[in-house]
């Protein structure tokens, strides 16, 4: 999770990004609405209500084009909903109150697993932060922070993510390059792409981002980048993160629903996160190709 990424930047960002972005708020309680869902629970039979951020690609985007918006479509075929409704709202904080807490939709399709804001689902992809560097340069090799190669090198990292934490302990940030960590990607470009084009123009040697973020916006570059998954570094902050879909707390069926779909559909899950180049992670911490 994206910011980064959900999401996801599951994350992810939040995608994974997305919990950092959220700050704490107790739920609102709600009547039960007639027509919706079984009785306790708030969540529409019918659609498929899905709360997402309109412009935050690879996750989401009002043009339908990111995995979440795919994810969506393929929950909701398999779930018997006729149609996926959504409702827009950046991934600022307040996300979570505006919406499904708000009952305005029924999911978050990309949430960090253990955040206390939603309830989550079964992970349905495991990621995590990485390191990008060109493949023709000399960091060539370089797999950790702690890597000597690394030690007069600037360093793209967005501000307040896991590899400040281990950025710091190694005397990287004095000759880091800091990205904002909010910002509103409707009218700019997302700091992941923003990082890759100045590694390109030589303003920075490498960048620590998000892991969905950073495969989807390398592809879409057309450099020839290494995208190293921060996997083995010692101590520090966490790299790895599993991420979930996130509902309500009320709603257990539904939850019991979804990890059900994700169960049965894991396989066709993994694809589909593969074609947009998440760096997809087994239990093992080794990548998932296939």
């Amino acid at each position: 999770m994206a910011t980064g990424a959900r999401r996801t930047c599951r994350v992810a960002l939040i995608s994974m990004a997305m919990a950092t972005f959220i700050t704490l708020i107790p739920w609102q309680v709600h009547s039960q609405s007639a027509g919706l869902g079984a009785a306790g629970e708030l969540v529409d039979p019918d659609r498929l209500r899905v709360c997402a951020d309109p412009s935050n690609l690879p996750f989401s985007d009002q043009s339908g084009e990111g995995f979440e918006d795919k994810l969506a479509k393929m929950v909701a075929t398999a779930t018997g909903r006729s149609a996926v409704a959504y409702t827009w709202y950046p991934s600022i904080p307040g996300f979570v109150r505006n919406t499904l807490g708000a009952n305005h939709c029924d999911i978050i399709m990309g949430y960090a697993q253990g955040d206390e804001l939603v309830q989550n689902t079964n992970a349905y992809y495991r990621s995590s932060y990485v390191l990008i560097y060109r493949k023709d340069g000399d960091l060539t090799g370089v797999e950790t922070l702690t890597d000597p190669k690394l030690a007069d090198k600037r360093i793209g990292v967005v501000q307040g993510t896991p590899p400040t934490a281990n950025m710091a302990v190694e005397k990287l940030m004095r000759k880091a390059k800091i990205y904002p960590l909010i910002v509103d990607t409707r009218i700019m470009p997302s700091m992941a792409e923003v990082m890759i084009r100045d590694m390109l123009a030589g303003v920075i040697d490498a960048a620590a981002v998000w892991g969905p973020m950073a495969g989807y916006y390398a592809r879409k570059s057309g450099a020839d980048l290494a995208i190293v998954p921060l996997t083995k570094e010692k101590g520090g902050q966490r790299m790895i993160y599993r991420i979930t879909m996130g509902v309500r707390p009320s709603d257990q069926q539904w939850k019991r629903t979804l990890n059900a779909f994700i169960k049965d559909n894991q396989a066709e899950i993994n694809k589909l996160l593969l074609s947009y180049d998440v760096p997809l992670l087994d239990e093992h911490d080794e990548r998932i190709t296939q």
